[in-house]
Parts: structure tokens; sequence; C-alpha cells
């Protein structure tokens, strides 16, 4: 009964638009897993670490913008999930997490494999259900519960986001699944109709400036249609289209007093600035958002209006004043030409390294994905507007799984990955299975700074005695990266300048597979004060800029 089980749950998922499982593998997830795999139209992927896989999964999804099927087994392997889950949660990112258990009876008795899987993700689920042993007389509901889960998940009634689906198992294991319960009689999937899109609220902007700051979940399609508008949009790393370099113009006062809105939009998640945050707050203008791209963050509770559905683009009463958008435009235009004319330099250091990789993508056309601490924020301040589609585990903003992450993008597909060597070595285990049978081709860059760089940027690298910041903070490891690679049958360069960067992206993306691309940087001193000269640099354009009324 438990295979035929396990097959309408596969079948009524695949109506649905299932089209990634990965799978992590194990002897109580049996039917799960054979259910899976003979399910037309499903591409299982096996990942031999449940914790790489829940990120790889999570990378399928933040690709496709689908749900994805996630099995384990039972026991610890369900808990290894946790950390995907947490990301998947906040950052709305759409997964079906399915844990098989032992039955009841199992429970308590010092049955090996067996912990308490019930509500094991808390609140991080959008929904939790037990599946309990699956019974004949049960068969009726089988279906209906596989739409509810794939509804909640798909955020067809609120935000995407985890489900989870714990199915307790008996022996045997192995058997061939009965006829299905049959599916609606028009033949649809058992799903209610989507509600239509919210209509967004009236909002009358005719005239004024208008700053838009948008982060994850919002479409560069959107940021277009807000361009339209008249309005100035800037956004975190992962958002295509928006004006770049808008940090380190917000540092400089004199800009930021020019720069003043009448009115904020918000939609999204929230850049990595503080000082696009601390503007807004000292700002004291108007903050509305819109809640069409998904969850607005906003940790310091400015926002005052909240309406659903997206921006009209073709509404009058939304045309702003486009000059105060073409003044922005020029600000982040003469802080780009810096980088080709004053501050050009060959050798590699970490801000160049980012944009380095985002031109690379863009002339490529593969997807970029950015690792947590400092490339997501080199990215998102220096390097040129985003053109291709850009992730980031940006969630909870964990340094967990992000190598898992880059290759579940590029599975069968192409992607470049950058993360620094601390978020390497933490997610090593992720590079045993590579792109997996799906294959694609990913350049996997690591800006090897020796240790956590972000740290050298926060108050602990003055307030700490150095001999207990290196050791506490700056995390040094003598592993040698591009060797750890080798050593696990994949190809890696170590590279030293921007030409031989470009190259080796480029070389990565045409061979195929996976390539470790290790990129040579400065020590983490040397990076803070390469950052200080960058941001004098901006100042001086921010200056010029500040001294003409948008």
């Amino acid at each position: 009964m438990q295979a035929s089980f396990a097959a309408t749950l596969f079948d009524e998922w695949s109506r649905l638009g299932l089209r990634d499982v990965v799978l992590g593998p194990g002897s109580r997830s049996t039917p799960l897993a054979l259910a899976s795999a003979s399910c037309a139209g499903l591409h299982v992927e096996v990942r031999i670490d449940e914790r790489g896989a829940g990120f790889f999964a999570l990378g399928r999804a933040l690709a496709s913008g689908r749900p994805v099927a996630l099995i384990v087994t039972s026991g610890t392997a369900a808990a290894e999930l946790h950390a995907a889950v947490a990301e998947a949660d906040l950052a709305a990112v759409p997964l079906l997490v399915i844990t098989a258990d032992r039955p009841p009876e199992l429970h308590g008795v010092g049955a090996a494999q067996t912990i308490d899987q019930l509500h094991l993700y808390g609140a991080m689920v959008r929904r939790f259900d037990d599946a309990g042993v699956p019974r004949h007389d049960a068969q009726t509901t089988w279906r209906p519960l596989a739409a509810r889960l794939w509804r909640v998940a798909s955020g067809i009634d609120g935000v995407p986001g985890p489900v989870h689906l714990n199915v307790p198992l008996v022996e045997p294991l192995v058997a061939a699944p009965a006829p299905l319960p049959a599916g609606r009689p028009d033949g649809r999937p058992w799903r209610i109709d989507d509600e239509p899109s919210a209509v967004s609220g009236a909002v009358d902007l005719r005239g004024q400036r208008v700053l838009a700051v948008v982060g994850r979940g919002v479409a560069g399609s959107t940021v277009g249609a807000l361009r339209g508008l008249g309005w100035a949009v800037v956004g975190d790393a992962t958002v295509a289209g928006t004006l770049a370099h808008a940090d380190p113009l917000l540092r400089h006062d004199g800009f930021a007093h020019r720069a003043r809105p009448d009115v904020v939009v918000r939609l999204g998640g929230a850049p990595a600035s503080r000082s696009v945050a601390q503007r807004i707050a000292t700002w004291g203008a108007p903050v509305i958002a819109w809640r069409g791209a998904g969850p607005v963050s906003d940790p310091e509770g400015l926002v005052e209006r909240s309406l659903p559905g997206l921006p009209d683009a073709t509404g009058a009463q939304l045309m702003a004043d486009a000059s105060y958008a073409t003044w922005w435009e020029g600000a982040s235009e003469g802080v780009e030409r810096l980088f080709d004319r004053d501050v050009a330099d060959p050798a590699l250091d970490e801000v160049n390294v980012a944009r380095s990789v985002v031109q690379a993508a863009t002339q490529a056309g593969a997807a970029v994905v950015v690792g947590s601490s400092m490339p997501v924020r080199d990215v998102e301040w220096w390097a040129p507007p985003r053109t291709t589609p850009t992730f980031a585990n940006r969630g909870a903003n964990g340094i967990d799984g992000v190598v898992s992450t880059v290759l579940g993008v590029a599975a069968g597909s192409r992607a470049v990955g950058l993360v620094g060597d601390i978020t390497f070595r933490h997610d090593l285990s992720g590079l045993a299975d590579g792109l997996g049978p799906r294959g694609g081709s990913c350049a996997l860059v690591v800006a090897d700074n020796g240790g956590g760089g972000i740290f050298s940027f926060l108050s602990q690298a003055t307030a700490v005695e150095p001999s207990s910041f290196e050791h506490l903070f700056g995390t040094p490891r003598s592993t040698d990266v591009a060797a750890v690679s080798q050593a696990m049958g994949l190809n890696s360069v170590r590279v030293a300048t921007v030409d031989d960067l470009d190259r080796a992206i480029a070389t990565a993306l045409e061979r195929g597979g996976l390539t470790v691309i290790v990129a040579d940087v400065p020590d983490r001193a040397t990076n803070v004060a390469r950052h200080e000269e960058y941001a004098r640099a901006a100042a001086v354009v921010a200056a010029a800029a500040a001294s003409v009324d948008p």
C-alpha cells in the first residue's frame, strides 16, 4: 500500500509541474525513492550528503522558479536539512521536503535511525503533515494531500516556501504499486484554480522624486517597468537592471543630502548596504511597500503603507520626476567609469574579482551565484548592473551549503559562482557529486584571502587583540583549495590577474563540468585598504553629483 501512496504523490506532483527531485540515499525512504524514479518526466538527482542535498535542491528551485521535491531517510538525515529549510523559509524558496520515518511502534524503544520528526522544522515550514502509515481506506485523500502541499509551497495562497511531509513506512519497503487512485474526473490536477493577481492600491506619485529600493524576489522586468515610470531604482546583488554603486555614493553626506527622495518605495528583500538603510531612516521620507514580489524586508519598521501586487506601470499617477532618476543614473555611471579609467588594476583584489565574475557571466549569458559575507557585498556595491539571473542565499545569509546551491543552479545549465575560501571549505562535501548526471558548466571562483575577510571590516578587527582576532574571527586555514579540488578529480586553476581570471572563467564555461578557479587576492588587511581606496575614488564622483541639483 505504501508503494501506491508514494507513487500517487509523485504522479500528482508531476501533473502539477514537478520536474526536479533531489534524493539523499537511504533504506527507510525506499518507497519514495522508487516512486520518484519511476515517475515519467522527473529528473532524480542523488546527493550523498543530505545537508548538501538540501542546498542543491534550493539551487534548483531558485533556478527553475518552481517547487523541488527533497527526499531523505529517517533519523539525523532529516535533521541535516534544517539549515536549508531555514534559508528556504526566509528566502521564500519553494521546497517539498519529504522525510521517511519509522512507524509509531518503533519510536521510544531504541530503534536505529529513529528521532522525533514531528514538526522537526518548527515554524520554518509553511505547512506540516504527518501522513501516517499509508492505509487502503485513506487512498482518496492522497491526491488532495499532494495538491495542498504543492499549493502552499508554490505560494498560491500566500508566500512561497518549504513544506514538510513526514511519512512513516513499514517493512517490507520494496513492493510494486497497485493501481493508483483516480484523479479528478476532468483529468486536471487536483487543485483549486489560482486566484487572480491582486491589484495595486491607488497611490499618486506624479512629479515626485521616487527612489525604489528593491531586493530578493524582484524580477528584472519589474525593474525595467519601474525605471520606465521615472523612478530611480537601486537594489541588492540578486536583482538585474538596478543602478549600480548606491552604497559608495550614499556614504557621501553631500550626495545623500541631495539624493533625499520625496518617497521611498520598497519591494522584496533588502540590500546588504548599511548606507542605504541608514539614509532611508534619516531622510524621513514616507516609505511605501508593494508586496507583489514577495515579503518586503523592513527590520527598521519604516514602511508606512503596504499594498498588494506590483506598481501599475501603465498608471499615469505613478509617473515620477524623471530628472531625479537621470541624476542618479549619471552618478552611478560616473563610479562605473572609474574602473575603466582611474582605478583599473591588472592585479586581482576582491573588488575586481567580483566585477570580473559579473562581466564574464554577462558576456556568456550565464547565471551568477554569489556567496554570503563579502562576495555579495562586493557584487552589490562595486560590480556593474547584472543582466543575467543572479542568486544568493539571502534569506538567512549563512555560508552553509553555498557551493551546493551554486551546483544546483548550474546543473543542466551554466553558472558562475563566487565564494570566499571559508565558505568553500564549509561545503567541501558538495564537490563530491559535482554537477551530477545532468551535467552543465560551472566556473566556481574562490577568492582566497586566507580566512574570514568580512570580520576585518567589523569592530572586532580593532577591538580584539590581533592574535585572538586571528584565532577567533580570521580563522585562517592551511588547506590548499586548488589541491583539494584536484584531489576530488575536478579541474582547478590558480589565477593572480584580471586577464587570467577572465580567461579561466571563459574556458571553464566552454569546457563544461565543474572548474574551481582560485583567485589569489591580497591579505585581509590589504583588502580593507583597497576598499577604502575605491570608496575615496567614488566619493569624488559623489561630491561632483552633489554640486548639481537633481
